[in-house]
């Protein structure tokens, strides 16, 4: 049920082998810390540390103390287990040497 000064908020979380939504109904002034505490996430994913962890709504980076409204979602996002750009250059770098040996070879 649905009145006036609640909204419906999703919390979603997503690990390797598993992505987790739960939606929930939160008073209006809720800000986004309020609705992960809320959604009881913290206590089943305890690898989750919101003081360090980014989130966002939608896909867009945001703060903690962030404004809700109605039908937002809540993303916590892991940390990267390897910097983007450091894996992309390793990458180059082994197709380079790959390139030139098939050179050397043919």
């Amino acid at each position: 049920m649905e009145t006036t000064n609640h909204i419906t908020i999703e919390v979603a979380y997503a690990l390797p082998e598993e992505q987790v939504i739960l939606s929930l109904e939160v008073p209006s002034d809720c800000n986004v810390e309020d609705v992960i505490k809320r959604s009881g996430i913290l206590e089943s994913y305890p690898q989750i540390d919101i003081s360090s962890d980014k989130v966002g709504i939608f896909g867009k980076m945001c703060k903690l103390t962030a404004s809700l409204r109605d039908k937002d979602r809540i993303e916590i996002y892991r940390k990267l287990i390897a910097d983007p750009k450091e894996s992309r250059r390793q990458k180059a770098e082994i197709e380079r040497k790959q390139a030139e040996q098939d050179k050397l070879a043919s």
